[in-house]
């Protein structure tokens, strides 16, 4: 199923697919739960933009690559080229907020940090990053404020805000700016909260943003 970027009434938006451009440990709950060290440096990296799919109404995850874990992030939309960026030059061009899953081979992904080599193919496979409809930045009163989680199988298994972040969302993007240019239809991930674990084929999933938008989907 191909994808393109979608208004949270379904609608496609005038923005062409680029590329993900993530954070890695900005939420020191999950730091803990793989027990990580906090760092200086922002721990950033790039999904391109064929990991974008549909996160509703289902997804598939690859098979015979070991675990395939749910990592739940608040995600921006770019509308606006972005280099060597200050915070209010982020503020201004964010198209607008969703949620997405930065779905990670874990067992892949821990093998090849034993072996000491880059994980891209952990994080950047074909449909690694299933993504919902975006609510426009001007609805969103308080985007450094924002509840978020996800339920599998009507459990609740990752729950945070977006004011608990190590870096907040116009920081760490004046951050990202400074090493990648952003450009419009480039896509933020922000990070997730502990909770990560497997997903299977059959799940049913609930994803939450606030008040603002609502997604059931299934793992197929």
């Amino acid at each position: 199923m191909s994808y393109f970027h979608q208004h949270i009434d379904g609608s496609p938006l005038a923005l062409p697919l680029g590329k993900v451009v993530c954070i890695g440990q900005n939420y020191q709950d999950h730091i803990a739960e793989m027990q990580s060290k906090t760092a200086a440096e922002a721990l950033f990296f790039i999904k391109p933009a064929t990991a974008l799919c549909p996160l509703a109404p289902a997804f598939a995850i690859p098979t015979g690559r070991g675990a395939v874990h749910n990592e739940l992030e608040i995600a921006v939309l770019i509308n606006k080229p972005l280099t060597a960026a200050s915070a209010e030059q982020v503020a201004a061009a964010i198209w607008g907020y969703s949620l997405a899953l930065d779905l990670t081979l874990r067992d892949v992904q821990a093998n090849l940090k034993q072996l000491g080599r880059p994980w891209e193919v952990a994080k950047g496979f074909d449909g690694a990053c299933p993504v919902a409809g975006f609510v426009p930045a001007a609805d969103i009163a308080h985007p450094q404020q924002l509840d978020f989680s996800l339920a599998v199988n009507g459990v609740e298994r990752q729950h945070g805000n977006s004011a608990n972040m190590i870096r907040g969302i116009s920081q760490l993007i004046s951050e990202m700016s400074q090493h990648f240019t952003l450009l419009p239809g480039d896509m933020v991930l922000t990070g997730t909260p502990a909770g990560v674990g497997p997903l299977q084929a059959g799940d049913q999933l609930r994803l939450q943003l606030a008040d603002y938008l609502t997604v059931t989907t299934k793992v197929s």
